[in-house]
């Protein structure tokens, strides 16, 4: 008696998205490395490019020397969620691009419509070349970046969990101060929410959690449970 062959899982295409402080990183990598998925971290590409402006001299407050750089610095991302990748030029900048120098730039530098156009250019390229399907996690994914991915979810958390949780993330006199964390958050919100392009904004067909009152393994469960349901359904 024969019996069915049993096929692969079908690839599927997920976007993750929401402010900083929700957990996206940590449950977008655990979700990747579950279910044999791709993985990439859509901030740390914008993080790479702020870093290259930096290093390179260029006046991330100025605008039109942002974008005439845009398409200067060669940026490759690795997709493996148990250890990701990103390299500038050559350079693994995995460590440089989450200083405060970075850290308090990148929103300026990721405004700018031409730096934008470039990073979702790559971004569109890695999804689409995922052989078994990706996990994707930034802030305008569902929106702007792969508005037909297979799946949509934005994370969400009260503005004290979320400061509680940067604020651990921090080393030595940051990780004291929970305001400053949680005021340096708000401002951030407010500007990736605010820009005109490709502002931080949840899709309409995405599925909303609220990680406020979970532990990290019960939303990495709750999302490996919504790929598994789409995966069925595909």
């Amino acid at each position: 008696m024969e019996t069915a062959a049993r096929t692969a899982p079908a690839a599927v295409i997920v976007a993750i998205d929401g402010p900083a402080g929700t957990g996206k990183s940590s449950t977008s990598k655990a979700v990747a490395a579950k279910l044999g998925l791709g993985y990439l971290d859509t901030g740390a590409q914008y993080r790479a490019i702020t870093w290259w402006m930096v290093a390179n001299g260029i006046d991330v407050e100025d605008a039109v020397a942002v974008a005439d750089a845009a398409g200067k610095p060669a940026i490759v991302s690795g997709t493996d969620p148990v250890n990701p990748t990103i390299t500038v030029d050559g350079t693994d900048v995995s460590g440089p691009i989450r200083t405060q120098e970075v850290t308090s730039r990148v929103s300026a530098v990721s405004a700018v419509p031409e730096v934008r156009a470039v990073i979702t250019e790559l971004q569109r390229t890695i999804a689409a070349e995922a052989p078994r399907g990706i996990v994707v996690e930034g802030r305008d994914i569902g929106t702007t970046v792969l508005p037909d991915a297979d799946l949509k979810i934005f994370l969400t958390a009260s503005p004290e969990v979320r400061a509680a949780r940067r604020s651990g993330e921090l080393k030595g006199k940051e990780a004291a101060d929970l305001a400053a964390t949680q005021a340096a958050l708000a401002k951030r919100d407010a500007l990736d929410s605010g820009r005109k392009t490709s502002p931080l904004a949840k899709a309409d067909d995405a599925v909303e959690v609220d990680t406020s009152e979970l532990t990290l393994d019960q939303v990495i469960e709750c999302v490996v449970t919504l790929v598994e349901e789409k995966r069925t359904v595909a």
